[in-house]
């Protein structure tokens, strides 16, 4: 009993994750793993060559932690103990789905192999966007029911936005939120394919959106780059680790319980519940466990482990501008196009530019990523001048052969929940999927019934092959691109 008192009240104690103004350029609290990497210009890593925290100055802080003030560090889990329910991964998904079980007095720990938010969620571009993974409102109009469609289409767009907010409002937490976003078409074939979803979205009861060509665009991009495009009020932009740990926040306010540095092995059902095996303890799981751990779930599922496909993305952050970045987006919204490889794209603290692309079945390197990415702004903002980045890094993905996310719950006495394959899109739907698991766990609703009805096949060789694939992938989308320029293909 006391060791559970102390335990809550360390927990409680935790601050609200912090914006800064700008930076501080700093090593990484979080531990440098698999092929995931983080560059910052060498005129600012002034690190001791030391190891900080057992963290090693090779690992340098992305502009996301560099952008907030050093935060909570969770021990490991060194002893077997038990709870409701376990929730293994520490990113949106897993935060989210801990923060609404525990809202709900479900005794809950969260298992983190690293540290919150060190894996995709917090090292993607911080677009809030609507739909399913690569589903939008036409796909689901043509693959689902009217009435389907519509309830999938609210779920991931008006609900999962306004979940965020709800959030933010009742813990009082800042997550730089900021609203409208654009698609910027790059061709103009491409404004038929935009006009065709904004239709989508009005059938199915959501209408946040209006078609501009090529001149009126010019008021939200200044770039002669595009030619026209889709304003979108209800997307935006968040500072997606500031919500990963604000999340988090709310889950230790109400009772629950993290450990960092406790990579999972394997769980086991038995007849009293499930077993979660960890390198030096075992958590019994008396109800539920849920693998929010994104690509790497199939290390953890004994069936149909092998639905997604991993890639690589990049995202760069510039050195301050001396162009203001009100002289290239003047009203601040987020960006992206619809080239194959995309772009995007947003202002951020000190007249900085955040600017993300590509996604490749091998992984790059900072310089080969450095030089894609600064060609890219030049191409899009010909007029920056004396460009230069302080942050790259790399990130991991997944996707699936349909688009859509794999959701599933299994298990024979205790449920067991999975999602993974995000195809790269996704930062609100995995807060709003989150509370639909733990709504579905507590019987208090049927949204997560909704997303584990859509089927989902296994990639043979899909992990292996990747890095041939996926290229090859490309390069007969990008010859189709050729043939047929107005056909609106993104990756």
């Amino acid at each position: 009993m006391l060791i559970n008192f102390l335990r809550n009240f360390v927990m409680k104690i935790i601050s609200k994750p912090q914006l800064l103004k700008d930076v501080e350029y700093k090593p990484s609290q979080s531990l440098q793993v698999g092929k995931e990497w983080s560059w910052l210009n060498p005129k600012h890593a002034k690190f001791d060559a030391t190891t900080i925290n057992g963290t090693s100055v090779d690992n340098p802080a992305n502009y996301y932690e560099s952008s907030l003030s050093n935060w909570h560090t969770f021990d490991s889990l060194n002893a077997d103990i038990e709870c409701d329910v376990v929730v293994i991964g520490g990113g949106l998904l897993g935060s989210s789905t801990a923060l609404h079980l525990a809202e709900q007095g479900v005794d809950t720990v969260l298992l983190e192999k690293n540290r919150i938010g060190s894996a995709a969620s917090g090292r993607n571009g911080g677009q809030l966007t609507p739909g399913l993974a690569r589903w939008e409102a036409q796909e689901m109009a043509d693959r689902l029911s009217y009435e389907d469609a519509k309830k999938l289409w609210h779920f991931t767009s008006t609900e999962a936005m306004q979940l965020i907010d709800d959030i933010s409002e009742k813990y009082q937490l800042n997550f730089d939120r900021k609203y409208g976003h654009i698609t910027a078409a790059v061709h103009e074939g491409h404004l038929v394919g935009l006009t065709q979803g904004a239709d989508a979205r009005k059938y199915l009861g959501e209408d946040h959106t209006r078609i501009v060509g090529k001149h009126e665009l010019m008021d939200f991009i200044k770039s002669d780059y595009y030619t026209g495009g889709l304003i979108d009020e209800l997307g935006g932009q968040i500072h997606p680790l500031a919500l990963n740990r604000g999340l988090i926040y709310g889950f230790c306010q109400n009772g629950g319980t993290v450990y960092e540095q406790t990579e999972v092995i394997s769980i086991e059902e038995k007849e009293d519940g499930i077993y979660v095996h960890t390198a030096n303890a075992v958590v019994k799981a008396k109800k539920s466990v849920v693998l929010a751990v994104h690509h790497a779930s199939f290390k953890l599922l004994s069936e149909q482990n092998n639905t997604t496909i991993p890639f690589y993305t990049y995202v760069a952050t510039t050195a301050p501008l001396e162009l203001d970045t009100k002289e290239l987006l003047p009203f601040g919204h987020p960006v992206y196009d619809t080239q194959f490889q995309i772009d995007y794209y947003r202002p951020v603290f000190n007249n900085r530019l955040l600017f993300g692309g590509q996604g490749t079945g091998t992984c790059w390197g900072p310089e080969k990523t450095l030089n894609y990415l600064e060609h890219r702004i030049h191409t899009v903002f010909p007029q920056i001048k004396n460009l230069e980045m302080d942050f790259v890094w790399s990130g991991t993905t997944d996707l699936t052969v349909n688009g859509a996310v794999d959701s599933r719950k299994f298990g024979n006495k205790f449920p067991i929940y999975a999602v993974h394959g995000w195809s790269g899109h996704g930062v609100a739907q995995t807060v709003r999927i989150g509370k639909a698991i733990a709504n579905d766990f507590i019987g208090q609703s049927n949204d997560f019934e909704m997303l584990s009805k859509i089927d989902h096949q296994n990639i043979i060789f899909g992990r292996t092959l990747a890095p041939v694939v996926i290229p090859l992938a490309k390069s007969m989308y990008g010859i189709g691109a050729m043939i047929n320029p107005g056909k609106m293909v993104s990756f």
